[in-house]
């Protein structure tokens, strides 16, 4: 399903969930982003009507209760709404791995674009007269944020409009310029890349968010480069970031009672007085390094020197992420 469908879908849920009135397809249409059309075009109506039914027709498969029915005896034109009682799920438990996950999942959609339309949505229905239950979304709001870079790279991909930005890349310190036409934004094993064409060598390439120094800045006109057809976004970020192979052997120390997670990880534990000795299997040095840049203090890297230098890399990162933060 393309990304702006998705964000209608999105949308049109929010926006029936919002109410509990029954809303006509024209409230509607007037409502929810990307159902904009010019009523006395017919062509434009049956355009909207042809979408407005696929989105029905998708919705009810994936199980959202959607009901139609009149506000009043007196309604000529047939509305919509979603039933709260059959929409709301039970209590579910779950793991703490599931949940996390569950959480990781909702935490990006405040960068999905999602937030703007919908807010949007929602002051629409208020001013058309509508009465708005503002806790009836509650469970599909977004929370925090993701990358930087992820909102306007992601509105670039969706305007087809080039970019440039600044990137650091582990064996160099100093960033360098990039001029990219992203066709999209994925997520690969926790990270999020942008792939896209790029200008200075010609080629295909996938750049890391989290490398990204400063600002992506928009560069020419929207529509300024066509993505090739069914581009596998997923396959070239896979290409590029390889198969884990974990061949490698790092040695950590970790405090008394502290890094647990790595404790699970390991393949050998030996007790110090300063901490225990881990030994951890990995395949790829950057991202043990990130992993154990979040222990913080709590862990020292003696060897490998490629992983002791991926922490201090991911730690540069970060700092240049935030520069300027503390001293505002």
């Amino acid at each position: 399903m393309s990304r702006t469908r998705t964000e209608r879908l999105v949308n049109l849920v929010i926006c029936l969930l919002s109410t509990r009135r029954f809303l006509t397809a024209a409230q509607i249409a007037a409502t929810v982003p990307g159902y904009e059309h010019d009523p006395s075009d017919w062509r434009d109506h049956e355009a909207f009507q042809r979408k407005f039914e696929r989105d029905k027709a998708e919705l009810r498969e994936l199980g959202v209760p959607l009901e139609t029915g009149t506000a009043s005896i007196f309604d000529q034109e047939p509305g919509y709404r979603i039933a709260h009682r059959e929409y709301a799920l039970p209590d579910i438990i779950l793991e703490p791995d599931e949940a996390a996950a569950v959480g990781i999942a909702a935490r990006l959609w405040q960068h999905a674009g999602l937030a703007a339309a919908a807010s949007s949505g929602l002051a629409k229905l208020r001013a058309a007269g509508v009465e708005v239950d503002p806790q009836a979304t509650l469970g599909v709001e977004p929370v925090v944020t993701v990358d930087p870079a992820f909102g306007p790279l992601t509105s670039a991909a969706r305007d087809r409009r080039a970019v440039t930005f600044s990137y650091r890349v582990p064996e160099v310190d100093e960033p360098a310029t990039r001029r990219l036409e992203p066709w999209g934004v994925v997520c690969w094993r926790g990270r999020w890349y942008v792939v896209g064409h790029d200008r200075d060598r010609d080629a295909t390439r996938c750049f890391r968010l989290s490398r990204i120094v400063g600002s992506v800045r928009p560069v020419g006109r929207s529509g300024a480069f066509v993505p090739p057809a069914q581009v596998d976004l997923i396959s070239h970020v896979a290409g590029f970031d390889g198969p884990i192979q974990r061949t490698g052997r790092a040695t950590v120390v970790a405090r008394h009672g502290r890094a647990a997670g790595l404790r699970r990880w390991a393949v050998s534990t030996q007790p110090g007085p300063e901490g225990d000795k881990l030994t951890l299997p990995y395949g790829d040095a950057e991202r043990l390094g990130a992993t154990l840049a979040g222990y913080g203090p709590d862990v020292y890297v003696e060897g490998p020197p490629e992983v002791r230098d991926a922490v201090i890399q991911h730690l540069k990162e970060v700092m240049a992420r935030h520069e300027g933060v503390v001293a505002a």
